[in-house]
């Protein structure tokens, strides 16, 4: 199988946020037949949903992989458990960490399990801002595009961090 380009949205408000993705983006790294690209800087985004619970911290990268979709969420969702995130029935909750495969190539995929691009891809500002960060020109294939997502969200509801400690 030939590399495709995916983009995964990273998102943390519990246990040291900062540290939770970064060591995600270091497994990122490690997934095999996969490469981590780039990374956007971090964003601090209001909670989504369920709004009692603290900030998250949000932030996307740009792998390379020969890995199929199904496979790569696969992976994610291992990262996921090994950073000790336990999956329920809670929506918009606090995490850990959440791995989301946003886009798989310019694929759309409507399966049992995986839904690509992410079916809320451009609802949502932590995701547009730091995808836009990387590939600003993106066609979310059957959505539109990145450019006029960003100009739909008020700046407030998710800023781009300094970087460091």
């Amino acid at each position: 199988m030939s590399a495709v380009l995916a983009y995964v949205g990273l998102g943390s408000n519990q246990n040291e946020p900062r540290r939770q993705i970064a060591s995600a983006l270091d497994a990122l790294g490690q997934i095999r037949d996969t490469r981590l690209l780039r990374r956007s800087s971090f964003y601090s985004s209001r909670p989504w949903g369920m709004l009692e619970q603290p900030d998250f911290l949000n932030a996307v990268a740009e792998l390379e992989t020969t890995l199929g979709a199904a496979e790569l969420l696969d992976e994610l969702l291992m990262v996921e458990r090994r950073a000790g995130r336990q999956r329920d029935s809670t929506r918009w909750g606090p995490r850990i960490i959440d791995l989301d495969l946003l886009l798989y190539g310019s694929l759309q995929i409507r399966e049992k399990g995986i839904e690509v691009p992410h079916p809320h891809i451009l609802e949502r500002s932590f995701v547009v801002l730091p995808l836009a960060e990387l590939a600003y020109d993106l066609i979310v294939p059957g959505r539109g595009s990145i450019a006029d997502a960003v100009a739909t969200f008020d700046p407030e509801s998710c800023q781009r961090l300094a970087e460091g400690p």
